[in-house]
């Protein structure tokens, strides 16, 4: 399977690494430390010391109760980074829903647009269509970030994302999309921890939408629940759902612990093609 990004196809016959960048002063995890360009493009440059394949760079956080930012702070906060990052040899995705930001990043030359409302905002499809080779991943959130904890999903989850994502594909049933969408089920926008991880165990049943699966389980508050640990302990949890989402059919994992998930991966890739009988 091949994705295409702009610059780049991306080979997706191996799991992809998705490193994230938050030039967020609020973020969940680590807002605020990469807040200023210098620090942030020091961090693109370190997670792919550490194997990433892909670079995500957000500046407005979606945690549970965030408040939108404006779109000329967006813009001022990513302008910069991502023009350094530009440079790194590597496909840059953009975080945003915000179809203006879209714009600007489509613009100075980005291969990813990476929105949490999977371009339901008709300006958005308007403005990817006008750059046929730009990748696109389509997420699902349930409620907005402002209040989706508070009422997360009632309806039974795998059919309900699923259906979600017909409905979007089908309103970019153009030819001009193929190969280019990929599928996020949004782990912890909108639903429980019980449904995050049906989810993760049923993602055979997107398989018969033939397109790319994102996970993204990175430090996030179900693994919290789960464990009982504070978010700067959560390392041993992410990297085990990574290796979940892997096994049961993700293609790219959207991660902050690089070194950690890459060397998990291989780890599992080495045991998982010895010879029978070894």
């Amino acid at each position: 399977m091949q994705w295409l990004a702009n610059r780049f196809q991306i080979d997706l016959r191996q799991p992809r690494l998705m490193g994230i960048v938050n030039c967020t002063p609020d973020s969940f995890s680590d807002g605020g430390q990469f807040a200023d360009t210098r620090s942030a493009l020091r961090h693109c440059e370190q997670l792919l010391r550490e194997g990433a394949d892909i670079l995500d760079v957000g500046a407005e956080s979606s945690r549970p109760g965030a408040q939108p930012l404006p779109l000329a702070d967006e813009l001022a906060r990513l302008a910069p980074i991502v023009t350094a990052a530009l440079t790194l040899g590597v496909p840059i995705s953009i975080d945003t829903y915000k179809p203006a930001v879209m714009q600007a990043m489509l613009d100075l030359g980005v291969d990813i647009i990476n929105d949490i409302w999977a371009l339901r905002q008709p300006q958005a499809v308007q403005t990817l269509a006008r750059y046929p080779q730009c990748g696109v991943v389509l997420m699902h959130m349930h409620g907005e970030p402002q209040t989706m904890q508070a009422a997360p999903l009632q309806s039974a989850v795998v059919p309900a994302v699923h259906g979600f994502f017909v409905a979007r594909l089908a309103a970019l049933a153009d030819p001009a999309w193929a190969g280019r969408v990929c599928l996020d089920p949004g782990i912890g926008f909108g639903k429980t921890v019980e449904q995050n991880c049906a989810l993760t165990a049923n993602l055979a049943a997107f398989q018969d939408l033939g397109l790319p699966l994102l996970m993204g389980w990175s430090r996030k508050s179900s693994l919290g629940a789960i464990t009982g640990l504070p978010v700067g302990e959560r390392l041993a949890p992410s990297v085990a759902a990574a290796l979940i989402s892997v096994q049961n059919g993700a293609n790219i994992l959207r991660v902050h612990d690089v070194a950690a998930t890459r060397a998990a991966l291989q780890v599992a890739q080495a045991c998982n093609t010895l010879p029978s009988g070894m």
